[in-house]
C-alpha cells in the first residue's frame, strides 16, 4: 500500500512522536506548525497494522529545563552526567494542559497498542523512542516490536532534528529500518556548528541508513 511517499507493508510500524500540545503553537515548546501534521498523521495511522505513539512525560523540576539551571536560559547547553544536555522550557509536565496530545491526532493515538511515556526520569532527558539520552537505559520498544514482528519503522511527528532524528537513529541501531516521513514532521532548527539541528541529523540519517521521505 503506497501513502506519504512510502508503500506500507505488513511488518511496518507507525511510531509517532510526542504529537503534544506543548510542542504545537501556542504551546511550551512550539514546533512551528506542529500543529499542521496531526490531522494528516490521523489518517496515515488508519493504514499500519502497528501503531506506536510516544509522549514526554516530564516530573516537575526535570533536569532538561532551563528553570533548573540558575543562570541558564532555553536552548543553552549544560554538561551533565551522560553528557551534553540542550536546556528546554518547562514543558510536557506530568498531568498537565500541555502533556495531552493534540486533539486532532486522537484517532491516531486510539489506534496505538503501545504508548510508550519518556523523559519521566528527573535526572536524565529522552529524546529517543528507544533509550533515554544517557544511550544505555532502553524504553522496552525495541523488545515489543521483534515480539510484533516489526521489521520497519516508520516515524511521524515532532521534532524532526530531535526526537523523531534520535528515535529513528536508535531504531537502525536496534536493526530496524527506519523511514522518516519528512512532510508529517516539523523541524526546531536551533543553530548548530554545522549550520543547524536539521543539517547534523540528515548528516547522522545519512550514516546510519535512516530513509528520508516525503
Amino acid at each position: 500500500m503506497q501513502s506519504e511517499g512510502v508503500e506500507v507493508l505488513d511488518g511496518d510500524a507507525l511510531v509517532l512522536i510526542d504529537p503534544q500540545v506543548d510542542f504545537c503553537p501556542g504551546g511550551a515548546l512550539a514546533v512551528a506548525e506542529g500543529d499542521e501534521i496531526m490531522a494528516p498523521i490521523a489518517r496515515l495511522a488508519d493504514r499500519f497494522r502497528h501503531v506506536v505513539v510516544t509522549q514526554d512525560w516530564h516530573p516537575a523540576g526535570h533536569s532538561s529545563f532551563a528553570s533548573s539551571h540558575p543562570g541558564k536560559a532555553p536552548f543553552d547547553a549544560v554538561a551533565l552526567p551522560y553528557g551534553e544536555q540542550v536546556l528546554w522550557p518547562d514543558h510536557c509536565i506530568q498531568g498537565s494542559a500541555g502533556a495531552q496530545f493534540h486533539p486532532a491526532v486522537a484517532p491516531a493515538v486510539a489506534r496505538a497498542q503501545l504508548i510508550v511515556r519518556k523523559g519521566y526520569n528527573p535526572a536524565v532527558d529522552s529524546y529517543s523512542a528507544f533509550f533515554e539520552n544517557d544511550h544505555a537505559t532502553p524504553t522496552g520498544l525495541a523488545g515489543y516490536l521483534r515480539d510484533k514482528g516489526v521489521r520497519r519503522c516508520v516515524f511521524v511527528g515532532l521534532a524532526y532534528d530531535f526526537c523523531v532524528g534520535w528515535s529513528a537513529l536508535d531504531a537502525r541501531r536496534e536493526s530496524f529500518g527506519a523511514v522518516v516521513l519528512k512532510s508529517l514532521t516539523r523541524a526546531i532548527a536551533a543553530p548548530h556548528a554545522s549550520g543547524t539541528t536539521v543539517t547534523l541529523v540528515e548528516e547522522r540519517f545519512h550514516a546510519a541508513g535512516v530513509i528520508v521521505a516525503e
